[in-house]
């Protein structure tokens, strides 16, 4: 029934609530699990006007060496989840994307060809907590395909 599995994940331990879930899911269809993480892109200012202050260069240097930390934590992240998913025989990918939350987790599942995608709900605390909810909700509301979703409580 479902041969891949795409679980968008934030680094949260609420988030993380949907992984025993998807590892029964994975191990009783014997489908493969894809683990994404969106970053925000990286907003950069008009080219021209980093030509003309330096102050300006090293403020978008900073934020690129801001970003590829983010980019590298995220990956390490990733990559642990991945290798315990493997630790149980079960086919694991990871992912890092750009762009709009919701759009980009639709778009990775259409592109990979995800049956189901599976997240908790309120992987955040605080405002984040709200928009993480929003998450859930915008691809609940424009998704084709089945969504496995459970409510995570407090951790």
């Amino acid at each position: 029934m479902y041969q891949t599995i795409l679980v968008p994940l934030d680094g949260s331990a609420r988030a993380e609530h949907i992984l025993p879930h998807v590892e029964n899911l994975a191990i009783h269809y014997k489908a493969k699990v894809f683990l994404l993480q969106v970053m925000e892109p990286l907003q950069i200012v008009n080219p021209s006007i980093i030509h003309v202050t330096g102050a300006l260069t090293d403020s978008v240097k900073e934020s690129l060496k801001d970003f590829n930390r983010r980019y590298e934590e995220i990956n390490t992240y990733l990559s642990g989840r991945q290798g315990e998913f493997k630790e149980k025989g079960i086919d694991a990918r990871k992912f890092v994307e750009q762009g709009p939350v919701v759009e980009t987790i639709i778009s990775v599942a259409q592109r990979e060809n995800a049956d189901l995608i599976a997240m908790a709900s309120h992987g955040r605390s605080g405002m984040s907590r709200v928009f993480y909810g929003s998450v859930v909700s915008g691809v609940l509301q424009q998704i084709d395909r089945p969504m496995l979703i459970i409510r995570s409580r407090n951790v």
